[in-house]
């Protein structure tokens, strides 16, 4: 049995906010997140808004003269949901900017703007962009569940949280949905087998180091077809690719980077888990952290680090202008072991370095020979 997600939703505050606030910098939103993220629901959820489902036809009608539409829309918020569905979806968000400045408009889909060829004109100055994760802490907060084993084990899109029990089908009809939908829609590859296939062992590895050439022989394509396949994987948020820090020093790993899955839940399934063990968890919770960087931080400043000696920092936040800081994740906070922060420092004395574990409620601070780490939970990731 599955939970209604509409009738036991919480509103989604955190998300909500971050609208308002990007209204207020610009008047076009692009509110972009994977197929089943939430993006409708909460769209919805806010309040004095015009809504319009550009999948059908009544919405598309009405856009057909775009002058006359907006005129009627004078001074209101308008939510065009799926807006790629619509004959010139840039035109109207264009004339909307340039010509109406008293709407404000937000506009959702499941990809970057920039990747759609419905889009002739990616609005450059004109829009600001919001990504919807899966669910992060605040999410959990407002749903009234702060169960880490079930949303690792069920995964952070809503309708998949609510289950009662792993959303196995639901994660095989999200992936039919994914490449019928997004991955034909916007891209028309044409060996769907190959590129499941590889989206399916890059979920298996998730967390791990990429090389094109591992996939090419089980995916029965040549390495650049793999590497064409990432970046389609990596434009529509379904894999996130993670760069090395290198200083350009000789004893750091510069240029392979290391892929993660969007969601955990799918981790779990490709892997075969219906139940979780603390190692398990060990593994997921990584993910955990990086899906709350992400609803902080850009993208292009969650970095990782490796020396060539396999000592690893798990991420490094890069913001520009400061010292890079250090973060690690641990289930427990037990499992830590600060020799590899040690080898990072002697290479970037500057920065802070953090430790993110599920058991820590308050944060606190040691000292570990001539390094001071900072033990925090998942909620402290908004103060960083």
């Amino acid at each position: 049995m599955t939970l209604c997600y509409t009738n036991r939703m919480k509103l989604r505050n955190f998300w909500l906010q971050r609208i308002e606030n990007a209204w207020e910098k610009r008047r076009i939103v692009w509110l972009s997140g994977v197929r089943r993220a939430g993006k409708t629901v909460l769209a919805q959820s806010l309040p004095n808004t015009e809504y319009f489902d550009c999948e059908l036809a009544p919405s598309r009608f009405f856009f057909e003269d775009t002058l006359k539409a907006l005129n009627k829309l004078k001074g209101k918020r308008v939510i065009l949901d799926e807006v790629h569905k619509l004959p010139n979806p840039s035109e109207l968000l264009k004339v909307a900017h340039d010509h109406f400045p008293e709407v404000r408009v937000l506009a959702t889909g499941s990809s970057s703007l920039e990747i759609s060829s419905k889009f002739k004109d990616t609005l450059t100055g004109r829009k600001i962009e919001a990504w919807l994760t899966p669910m992060n802490f605040a999410d959990l907060n407002d749903f009234g569940s702060l169960d880490f084993k079930h949303r690792l084990l069920h995964g952070g899109l809503p309708q998949f949280f609510l289950s009662q029990s792993p959303p196995d089908y639901e994660c095989e009809e999200w992936m039919d949905s994914f490449w019928s939908r997004d991955i034909q829609e916007l891209f028309r590859i044409e060996r769907r087998t190959a590129f499941l296939k590889l989206a399916e062992l890059l979920f298996i590895q998730s967390g791990t180091i990429f090389e094109a050439t591992r996939f090419a022989g089980p995916c029965e394509v040549n390495r650049s077809t793999i590497t064409n396949y990432l970046a389609i994987l990596e434009q529509t948020n379904v894999l996130h690719v993670i760069r090395p820090l290198s200083g350009r020093k000789s004893s750091e790993i510069t240029s392979a980077p290391k892929t993660y899955a969007f969601d955990t839940g799918f981790v779990c399934y490709f892997r075969g888990w219906r139940e979780l063990h603390p190692q398990e968890c060990g593994a997921l919770w990584e993910h955990l952290v990086l899906n709350e960087l992400y609803s902080y931080f850009l993208q292009r400043q969650i970095l990782y680090w490796r020396n060539k000696q396999g000592q690893e920092i798990d991420f490094v936040l890069a913001k520009r202008g400061k010292a890079p800081d250090a973060i690690e994740c641990k289930w427990r906070t037990k499992d830590f072991d600060a020799s590899n922060l040690h080898s990072f420092r002697r290479l970037y004395p500057e920065g802070r370095n953090f430790v993110v574990a599920s058991d820590v409620t308050t944060p606190t601070t040691k000292q570990l020979k001539d390094i001071e780490v900072t033990f925090i939970g998942l909620a402290d990731i908004a103060n960083l």
